[in-house]
């Protein structure tokens, strides 16, 4: 798994790919924190290049909507890896999810 960070349109854009499972799970809760420590306004966890999204890695998401604090959090998720676990699990009812960074970016801008 690996995560790059970069800022567009004033939201800071975490881009995950790779494996996200209970091996790679800390690391982007660490890579999440790392980005919440510098408190961004909004927080896009792009996950369009995960092929695979263990539920560590779901918890690894909730963990960091409970600590985003006044950070608004939406989710990047398109595809069985991704946007239908997170649907099965109603974790699409605790986060902003949508299927491109695009529409992701523009709903941030619309709030």
């Amino acid at each position: 798994m690996t995560t790059s960070v970069t800022v567009q349109d004033d939201a800071t854009v975490l881009t995950v790919a790779g494996e996200v499972d209970l091996a790679t799970a800390p690391a982007l809760e660490n890579a999440i924190d790392s980005t919440l420590a510098g408190k961004p306004g909004a927080l896009v966890i792009d996950l369009s290049e995960v092929s695979f999204l263990a539920s560590a890695g779901m918890a690894a998401l909730v963990a960091a909507h409970k600590r985003a604090g006044g950070t608004r959090i939406a989710v990047v998720a398109d595809g069985p890896a991704t946007s239908r676990q997170l649907k099965m699990t109603n974790l699409d009812q605790v986060f902003a999810l949508h299927p491109t960074l695009d529409e992701a970016l523009g709903a941030l801008r619309q709030n």
